[in-house]
């Protein structure tokens, strides 16, 4: 009998290991697509000037191409939660737009935009525990000259 618990024991440490390994690998996967969203948005703004980037209907061309890049590599998250001073597009991407303060070098209406990709989850102790926040990928643009 003490043989049987022994087996049993062992086979538990193995299915939880397992599931550890799954799980890492299942968030390494989710982040690298996260990561790649981030930098097709922020290629699609600096390409497109921030014309029509950021419209929530999704009529535009920078629109489009970012929603095929994203079918493209399977990122669609579950729930995006943007922080408070940044704006979500279409469930995809949350951005926030900084003016540059140095115009003397700028013919035009110079900005920075912030990208913000969430990494999609479904750990749910992980989220509940932890929340998104702490899963999601941001990065900046080059300076974007925009017509006034």
């Amino acid at each position: 009998m003490r043989d049987a618990f022994g087996g049993i024991l062992n086979i538990v440490f193995v299915t939880i290991f397992l599931l550890v390994v799954e799980g890492v690998l299942g968030l390494v996967v989710n982040y690298t697509k996260a990561f790649k969203m981030k930098n097709n948005v922020i290629n699609m703004i600096e390409q497109y000037e921030a014309v029509g980037c950021f419209d929530k209907s999704g009529n535009t061309a920078c629109v489009k191409r970012i929603i095929d890049k994203a079918q493209e590599i399977g990122y669609s998250p579950v729930s995006l939660k943007c922080p408070n001073d940044f704006t979500a597009v279409k469930g995809l991407f949350c951005y926030k737009e900084s003016i540059v303060d140095n115009k003397s070098n700028y013919s035009s209406r110079a900005n920075i935009y912030r990208v913000i990709t969430q990494v999609d989850l479904h750990f749910p102790l992980i989220s509940e525990i932890f929340g998104f926040s702490i899963f999601q990928v941001s990065g900046d643009t080059e300076v974007v000259e925009t017509q006034s």
